[in-house]
């Protein structure tokens, strides 16, 4: 097997930068939308059973079935593979968020209140840096799930990595689906270590529960 070959045939570089795009698109707005429910939920705990129980059901569907729901609406290609990495990813960040920010040690709530800090205050200053670990975690999770589906995207017309794995296995090339399948799981497993060292900086700097 020439990986060479391989790779100048079936475009890979293109096809990485095509994977990348939608995954960091994904996984941006997976983030803030799932911070921004986890600080929701978390301001008003009355509805964040609800919440986080739709979340869990979206987290239920199979991601195929997920992807083929978005297909009338979105029609084939990356709007679709976007869309649902997304709606896949929000989970564990929300969640996450949630817990951290319920997690924080009441003594420092405690001293924020006494020096005269408003709850808006103590939410952006003391809460929401020290659950910067837990969001972190569960970014990092988002980040698996995203990769996932966004490969996946090649089943209908998305182009990434996942359009030369579809070439592959639809042509039986093994030389094909093993050099783009082992890429897409190198690419992972990189972007997973730089999401694990952010994490694990964060635990050290915040993680005084």
């Amino acid at each position: 097997m020439q990986v060479v070959d391989v790779w100048d045939s079936q475009l890979l570089t293109m096809r990485t930068f095509e994977h990348l795009y939608m995954f960091s698109i994904a996984l941006f707005s997976a983030t803030i939308i799932g911070i921004g429910i986890g600080i929701i939920v978390f301001l008003h705990p009355k509805i964040a059973d609800t919440v986080l129980n739709i979340l869990n059901t979206i987290e239920t569907l199979p991601d195929i079935a997920l992807l083929v729901l978005l297909l009338p609406f979105l029609g084939l290609g990356a709007k679709p593979t976007i869309v649902a990495s997304i709606l896949y990813s929000i989970l564990p960040i929300t969640r996450n968020t949630y817990v951290g920010l319920k997690s924080v040690n009441k003594e420092y709530i405690y001293i924020a209140q006494s020096i005269g800090l408003s709850s808006n205050e103590i939410l952006l200053n003391v809460r929401i840096p020290m659950a910067l670990p837990l969001i972190a975690g569960g970014f990092r999770i988002a980040l698996v799930f995203t990769m996932g589906l966004i490969t996946l995207g090649g089943l209908i017309a998305a182009g990434g990595l996942g359009t030369a794995l579809q070439t592959g296995i639809y042509l039986y090339d093994v030389d094909t689906i093993l050099v783009a399948g082992l890429w897409t799981g190198v690419l992972a497993v990189i972007l997973d270590a730089v999401a694990g060292i952010i994490e694990s900086r964060l635990q050290v700097r915040y993680g005084i529960w």
